[in-house]
């Protein structure tokens, strides 16, 4: 605690707006983590409440088409555009010839021992030894239900090496540290391009965009690296990731920072995202979340901030890190479509395990 007071930003850049002599911040909200006490009230109000409640229903579980998953990355022509949900926020998205993973977490908890904390309530969609070979990883911050540390070991070594992590500013000494050096970090806004196995195949852009949340692996180093989203820009599907927000602004900025290339002398081509992962889950309580993680009804609101053409819900039905049922998303998701005169074809959720299909841009 100590050594944290004293701490320096060795990136910091007093130019930019988000960056502070410490760490980082929000572009709209001075800070959303929560004092120990207000933690302390949140728990004390959940043990009064007995809360989370139960599910009512478990989260619906898909037999993974491991044939599809691994045939991908030999087809030629290449296939549509695929999603895979493993649970939680882990998604294997399969575009622009590369296989990417989103915050990959394969352990049995959320926590950073696996005696205790969040537990998984059913296992991963796609065993981590039944993966595809895994071109890159994403990380949208160092959270442990996002960022697990045996999970990046055990890719890394899976893949030789080879797989590329790319990580928001601050984060490459902790990989390095775990003797992962195949990594980029990357500040907010900049971009880093990866080409696929395929010599003659266009590069795939991912930009590290704005969000609204914190990170911290331990109570001295609040903020101390930063967080975000991410585009990616693949010429056939560009898609975003969410990773963990609250809803701000930021989503609006994100379109409009993008909107040059979806447009020819004035005209809109094929403006937006053709899909966006927006995180669904672990809200409640609203006094105690809203400014860290959205609600099903911020999410469809970012939906239309993106001008997405599709949106999928990631980050419910996994581990128990708030005050909702697991089951509860879905059912809030539902009236939150409704209200917008949304549709599941303009919204969806996924099985866990399950594989789908997009359609080419």
């Amino acid at each position: 605690m100590l050594a944290a007071c004293t701490a320096v930003n060795p990136y910091y850049n007093p130019q930019l707006s988000h960056h502070t002599p410490s760490g980082f911040k929000n572009n709209y909200a001075e800070t959303v983590n929560k004092s120990l006490t207000e933690v302390a009230r949140w728990q004390w109000e959940s043990f009064q409440n007995g809360t989370p409640k139960p599910p009512e229903h478990t989260t619906d579980i898909a037999v993974p088409d491991f044939n599809r998953l691994n045939a991908y990355a030999q087809a030629s022509p290449r296939p549509a555009p695929q999603i895979t949900w493993v649970g939680h926020a882990t998604m294997l998205v399969q575009a622009g010839g590369l296989s990417v993973l989103t915050d990959p977490v394969f352990s049995d908890r959320a926590s950073p021992v696996q005696f205790a904390g969040p537990k998984r309530a059913q296992p991963p969609g796609v065993a981590l030894v039944d993966l595809p070979p895994i071109d890159v990883v994403l990380i949208s911050h160092n959270h442990y239900d996002h960022l697990d540390r045996n999970t990046v070991q055990a890719l890394n070594q899976r893949s030789h090496g080879t797989t590329l992590f790319i990580v928001p500013l601050g984060l490459k000494t902790w990989f390095t540290d775990l003797g992962i050096v195949n990594v980029r970090e990357l500040d907010w806004w900049q971009c880093t391009s990866v080409q696929p196995n395929a010599s003659s195949a266009p590069a795939v852009e991912f930009h590290l965009t704005p969000v609204q949340h914190w990170s911290a692996r331990g109570l001295g180093d609040r903020s101390a690296t930063l967080w975000g989203g991410w585009a990616v820009f693949a010429p056939e599907f560009h898609w975003y990731f969410s990773g963990d927000t609250g809803y701000s602004q930021d989503f609006k900025d994100t379109r409009k920072h993008f909107a040059p290339r979806w447009k020819d002398n004035g005209r809109d081509l094929h403006d937006g995202f053709d899909l966006a992962l927006i995180a669904v889950g672990a809200y409640e309580p609203r006094w105690f979340m809203a400014s860290q993680h959205v609600n099903p009804a911020e999410a469809v609101q970012i939906h239309r901030d993106l001008h997405a053409k599709r949106s999928v819900g990631v980050h419910w039905g996994t581990f128990n890190l708030t005050d909702e049922p697991l089951d509860q998303p879905p059912k809030d998701l539902a009236i939150a479509l409704q209200a917008n005169d949304l549709t599941e074809q303009d919204f969806f959720l996924l099985k866990i395990g399950e594989t789908r299909t997009l359609p080419t841009r």
